[in-house]
């Protein structure tokens, strides 16, 4: 993960809460040190210890956090993570934020994992979407990555998917993916989006090799893979649940991509003690 975008996270993140200072730590002497842990309340696989540790960092270059766990681990209820010590101002004032992206973090690395296991044995990818939390887009997608998932492209300008209005703007599914291949650089991907079987083979004799099936049914996915031969990479999207999901997968599609992984996050229930 950049090192830069997670400073960027965390700086970001402590001057929305923090913003012309701590009014509560001032209560405190300066000078004052003291020791915390964190721990878990309940199950999951935990992501985000580089931003929890920034948080820290960033208001006291001394501070201390020891990992009891690290990143794709998964966690137990009343599990202790971590132990941090350093300044006792520093420590308070960073605490909401520092969990507020662990949890988030946590909460989004659980979840694909999840929907990992759900597939389990099955020759399939799940994929992300960018139905991303603003201004977390790159810190979700390492999430989704340590919970065993796949990452689609980052935004805009590194990947080209061709929806249906850009196939109606541009004058259908051959010019557009004319004007795709055309367009894009080596080693950036091209994806077009497909309503029903016919559009499909209209795709596939256009050259194309990775394809979003969108809202087919489990019959019309059997009858898309079939009519692929391997052709193309095929993806489904859509409606796609937990409780769907494995019938999906045994459809024979390559990868199945999942917009609630980053949209529907439960944060993880963590919470911070000082011992000292």
């Amino acid at each position: 993960m950049n090192t830069s975008a997670i400073r960027l996270n965390v700086e970001t993140s402590l001057n929305e809460d923090i913003a012309g200072g701590d009014l509560t730590a001032q209560l405190l002497p300066a000078t004052q040190t003291s020791q915390a842990r964190v721990i878990t309340r309940e199950a999951g696989v935990l992501c985000g210890t580089a931003w929890f540790e920034q948080c820290f960092l960033s208001l006291d270059k001394d501070c201390i956090v020891r990992w009891l766990a690290k990143d794709g681990n998964r966690i137990a209820p009343g599990q202790t993570l971590c132990e941090i010590s350093g300044s006792s101002r520093a420590l308070l004032t960073a605490e909401r934020t520092a969990l507020n992206l662990l949890q988030t973090l946590s909460g989004t690395a659980t979840k694909t994992r999840m929907y990992v296991d759900a597939v389990a044995g099955i020759e399939v990818k799940i994929m992300d979407t960018r139905k991303t939390l603003p201004g977390l887009r790159q810190a979700q997608k390492y999430a989704v990555r340590v919970g065993g998932g796949h990452n689609q492209r980052v935004g805009l300008f590194d990947g080209i998917l061709i929806k249906e209005n850009h196939i109606s703007a541009a004058g259908g599914i051959s010019a557009v993916l004319e004007q795709a291949f055309r367009l894009a650089k080596p080693g950036v991907s091209v994806q077009i989006e497909v309503e029903n079987l016919g559009q499909l083979e209209e795709a596939l004799a256009a050259g194309a090799k990775l394809i979003l099936l969108d809202n087919f049914d489990l019959e019309t996915l059997i009858a898309a893979v079939e009519q692929n031969a391997k052709r193309a990479e095929l993806e489904a999207s859509g409606g796609i649940t937990l409780a769907t999901l494995r019938e999906v997968a045994l459809t024979g599609v390559d990868r199945i991509s999942i917009g609630a992984l980053t949209k529907d996050v439960q944060a993880l229930d963590l919470s911070m003690r000082l011992s000292s």
